[in-house]
């Protein structure tokens, strides 16, 4: 039987073929997968002092592998160095300093999860694993001597985070979380900072005190939320606050605690203007001793202006001695946060001679009032009203304080009124009077600052009468 020439030209192609490969593996075998691996010294003192604190291991891969890096002591107990870690075909080399992933001993009680940490002193074989992807694994193993290696951790005896829920807002409760770290050691680098669910770091700064950064004791933070730099806060939901504390030696401790952020934001709200085209409306009312009010008596409350119109493009009021000057305006809270308010309520009627503080309304920190001043005050806004009645404001009890504080809900408005009884008349008549909406140990906004100012002239009836 004869044999077609295409058949036969197919054969001799690949039979060429086979003995191609065959000397191909024959003259140059296959390189083995870690073509070397080894420390560039047989002895390492991991002690920050810059004498072989440090070796470089260098190996060679021919093709691309899944490693893992072990160091196995005299007694068994086995450190990671590497973990899983794919690299592609090449030279590596990387500093090896002792400190491997994290550990603990039995008879240790350590505040925080150890990261990083110096391997005890001793002889380790080391073991360079190297896997390809169809499962064809390869070992390199030498020894390494740890000696004076011995270094404490840098360890956080005392983390604490307080409160736990915490409501950046500036209305004075649970606005600042106060933050406790206590350093037993020096250390090289102290991070504190939020972490959020997308894991992204908001750091925290350290209170301006006496302690050097990385000194060991106490570190405290004081965390607002950025508010008091006029910045946002983050938003609401759960965070973890981080303390992450490393020393000279590369040994890490990591602390957490969970951290709440409910109805944050930064509070906005304003005198606004009233119908009638003012911002604050005045009137003149007689005194009745039914609305004399003192600490241990309230009074009754005057009446809510009825009639807008009466004196509000009056350039200057003519007040009898002894009679009420009484205002009215509109408070409007702008933001997306609600803001607190304390007393005396709208309507309270104040001697004036009086001031809040003698009713027994004192300052609160982060509590929005409202505010009348005239020039000769001895004190900024001496007299002040609540931003709103009942009607207008929310109740909210603070579990932790036991107190129940009143907001002015976000978006919304409310009417404040009040009088101050005027029975001096001081060297400087007529004087100037205005409002204010005062946000107490914060600030007094310029657009809430010298609102709808008038010239008040007190007169005398019966010096009058007697000329």
């Amino acid at each position: 039987m004869r044999i077609s020439y295409g058949f036969t030209v197919v054969a001799v192609i690949v039979g060429i073929l086979v003995v191609l490969v065959v000397g191909s593996v024959l003259i140059s075998p296959p390189s083995p997968l870690i073509t070397s691996a080894d420390f560039d010294r047989d002895t390492i003192t991991p002690n920050a002092d810059g004498d072989n604190d440090i070796a470089t291991f260098s190996y060679s891969l021919s093709r691309t592998a899944t490693i893992n890096m072990e160091l196995v002591g005299e007694d068994g107990q086995t450190f990671s160095f590497r973990e899983e870690q794919i690299r592609g075909d090449g030279d590596y080399a990387v500093l090896f300093s002792g400190v491997v992933d994290g550990f603990v001993l039995d008879d240790e009680d350590i505040t925080g999860a150890v990261e990083r940490r110096l391997m005890p002193n001793g002889t380790y074989t080391w073991q360079l694993t190297a896997t390809e992807s169809n499962g064809e694994t390869q070992t390199e193993t030498g020894t390494l001597n740890v000696v004076a290696g011995d270094s404490p951790l840098p360890i956080m005896s005392v983390f604490t985070v307080s409160p736990s829920t915490f409501t950046p807002n500036q209305d004075g409760v649970d606005d600042r979380v106060e933050i406790n770290v206590y350093l037993e050691k020096d250390v090289d680098s102290l991070d504190v900072f939020l972490l959020g669910p997308d894991n992204e770091r908001i750091p925290i700064s350290a209170r301006v005190e006496e302690r050097d950064y990385g000194e060991a004791g106490r570190h405290r933070y004081d965390y607002e939320g950025g508010i008091d730099l006029g910045a946002d806060p983050p938003p609401d939901g759960s965070y973890r606050v981080v303390a992450l504390a490393q020393d000279a030696v590369g040994q890490r401790i990591r602390a957490e605690s969970e951290l709440a952020i409910e109805t944050g934001g930064k509070p906005y709200a304003e005198i606004a203007p009233q119908a009638v085209g003012v911002d604050v409306i005045f009137d003149v009312q007689p005194y009745a001793e039914q609305f004399e009010t003192t600490r241990d008596s309230m009074g009754d409350v005057v009446a809510q202006p009825d009639n807008p119109d009466a004196l509000a493009y009056s350039q200057q009021i003519t007040i009898p001695l002894g009679d009420m000057l009484v205002f009215m305006l509109t408070v409007e809270n702008y933001g997306d946060v609600p803001i607190r308010t304390t007393g005396p309520a709208p309507g309270t009627v104040y001697q004036q001679e009086q001031q809040a503080a003698t009713l027994g309304w004192f300052d609160e920190s982060g509590a929005w009032r409202v505010g009348v001043q005239c020039a000769t005050s001895q004190t900024s806004y001496p007299y002040r009203w609540a931003i709103g009645a009942e009607d207008d404001l929310v109740e909210v009890y603070d579990e932790t304080s036991g107190n129940t504080y009143q907001y002015l809900p976000a978006g919304s408005r409310s009417i404040v009124w009040g009088a101050v009884r005027l029975t001096e008349i001081e060297a400087r008549n007529p004087q100037n009077c205005w409002a204010g909406l005062i946000h107490e140990d914060v600030e007094v906004s310029i657009r809430n600052n010298n609102v709808g100012m008038r010239s008040i002239m007190i007169v005398d009836p019966n010096a009058e009468s007697e000329e």
